[in-house]
């Protein structure tokens, strides 16, 4: 029997995470997964109960899954506190706690959702890019950081950006696994021309590249990156980079899919155990009235089916039911377009469950 953590989370985590866990249900219930699900407390609501984003307790229980299940963290009822102690730094000690490495972030375009790109839909039909983020490394953990005053009396901030070799190559032996189940092209995004962590990242993923003499490697400063994206997406198959460049190009990738709401990630450890996520926040404007998308969240656990339990065949299951939801015309307000009457939470959800539980293996 597989093990799921949830963890709801904050403002619509709570809402997304219900639709997906009932998605897991539907598929125990009918006799295709063998699982048991528990939930936890992480961000806001693990402040206000315990003091503290994420726990030790959690963190054991999190080692002890096969798989989490994410939500959201964060909003401005917290903002104001003091910095160790706000709920995305929760979010940032189960990544390091597990060994999360690796952050898939697929940017796919439904046909349906074409009209919803925030670019023409020939420079965006058929869209599929993977973008493979190092996610424990980087400037989100480099030490040393922090704000104190300078000589003058002036007050400063910095981090630090550090990257070892060793991040590097398994980041990119990473990107270039997903790649040989794709198109076989890699592009690694770094800064180059005026970093030497990247001028570091790029001598190693190009090592690595001997290893894998099927794949198309090549670079791109990340400026130029961001830029092609929205010129020609489409030349992209899977992008390699660092955790803040990543951060950035992944939710730029966002937009061309239609809406935040429609992306799953994935967030990968050496053993391919995982704690899958939509990348979208925790929108507390719209919390708690059934309009929350709860798509990123149904597809973080085809994500999870296909990469943690192996269970390609339940994944291609999960997909077809969002396929046909969409297909129906179901619209929740981030991808409606004018004259499209949208649907809550709870009914995106129904529809996702109902194509589940009629198409069975």
């Amino acid at each position: 029997m597989h093990k799921i953590l949830i963890l709801p989370g904050d403002g619509i985590g709570p809402e997304v995470t219900a639709e997906a866990r009932r998605v897991l249900e539907t598929l125990v219930d009918g006799g295709d997964l063998d699982l048991s699900i528990e939930e936890g407390e992480i961000g806001g609501v693990s402040i206000e109960a315990n003091g503290v984003p994420l726990t030790d307790e959690t963190i054991d229980r999190a080692r002890g899954a096969d798989a989490v299940l994410l939500g959201a963290v964060g909003g401005p009822k917290w903002e104001s506190i003091e910095r160790d102690l706000r709920p995305e730094r929760g979010l940032l000690r189960i990544r390091a706690a597990l060994g999360l490495f690796s952050n898939l972030r697929p940017a796919i375009l439904f046909p349906q959702l074409a009209a919803a790109s925030s670019l023409r839909p020939e420079l965006v039909a058929g869209l599929d890019i993977v973008i493979v983020r190092e996610l424990t490394g980087g400037i989100y953990f480099g030490q040393p950081r922090g704000i104190d005053t300078g000589e003058h009396g002036e007050r400063r901030g910095y981090n630090t950006l550090v990257y070892s070799e060793d991040e590097v190559r398994r980041i990119a032996r990473s990107a270039f696994d997903v790649a040989m189940q794709r198109s076989r092209r890699v592009t690694s995004v770094d800064k180059a021309n005026v970093l030497e962590s990247s001028e570091l990242w790029r001598e190693i993923v190009t090592e690595t590249a001997r290893d894998y003499p099927e794949i198309e490697l090549s670079h791109m400063y990340v400026d130029n990156a961001a830029m092609q994206l929205v010129r020609a997406p489409k030349q992209f198959d899977v992008i390699v980079t660092g955790n803040l460049f990543g951060d950035i190009l992944s939710d730029a990738a966002a937009m061309l899919t239609g809406s935040i709401g429609m992306l799953p990630s994935a967030s990968l450890n050496a053993e391919a155990r995982g704690l899958y996520e939509p990348i979208h926040g925790s929108a507390p404007d719209i919390a708690g009235q059934d309009r929350a998308n709860p798509l990123a969240t149904v597809l973080s656990v085809s994500m999870m089916l296909r990469y943690t339990l192996d269970r390609a065949d339940l994944a291609e299951r999960v997909d077809d039911a969002v396929f046909a939801a969409l297909d129906r015309g179901l619209r929740t307000a981030d991808i409606a377009g004018p004259g499209d009457a949208a649907v809550g939470t709870r009914a995106m959800g129904d529809a996702v469950v109902k194509r589940l539980a009629t198409n069975g293996g």
